[in-house]
């Protein structure tokens, strides 16, 4: 049941050279084969903003800075209730490297329909495609 399980999540959105980085998740995973923003879940005693830093380390072999937070979504699946916040980020160093994830891709806001995120991502992308928060990308 959702609610039995609590899951905090940190997100990036980050931009380099005017397009948006997108992971796939794992074939296995919750919600394996769909796109989303990178990051992951936060331990214990960590900060968002630490969690996306390590995350984006760890997933994607790239240092970001970690900017402000632009949303915060609830969204309760079957399975466990996820709360994200979704932070702007900016590319620091390295090149990214499908390292925890299937694949990745840059994109910019008219491409985004082409891929198929998970239902918790709907008013973010929404926001994204009419081109909100792309101006000081």
């Amino acid at each position: 049941m959702a609610g039995d399980i609590s899951v905090e999540v940190a997100a990036g959105l980050v931009f380099h050279d005017e397009r948006l980085l997108i992971t796939q998740r794992l074939p296995g995973e919750h919600l394996g084969g769909l796109w989303e923003f990178p990051g992951g879940k936060r331990e214990t005693g960590e900060t968002f903003e630490d969690c996306l830093r390590r995350e984006l380390a760890e997933e994607l072999s790239i240092t970001v800075r970690v900017d402000k937070m632009l949303t915060e979504i609830e969204h309760a699946y079957p399975e466990r209730t996820v709360h994200l916040k979704f932070f702007r980020c900016s590319l620091v160093s390295g090149e990214p490297e499908a390292i925890g994830c299937q694949a990745f891709a840059w994109v910019r806001a008219d491409e985004l329909a082409a891929y198929e995120f998970p239902s918790a991502d709907s008013q973010l992308l929404a926001r994204l495609k009419s081109g909100e928060w792309w101006e000081s990308a």
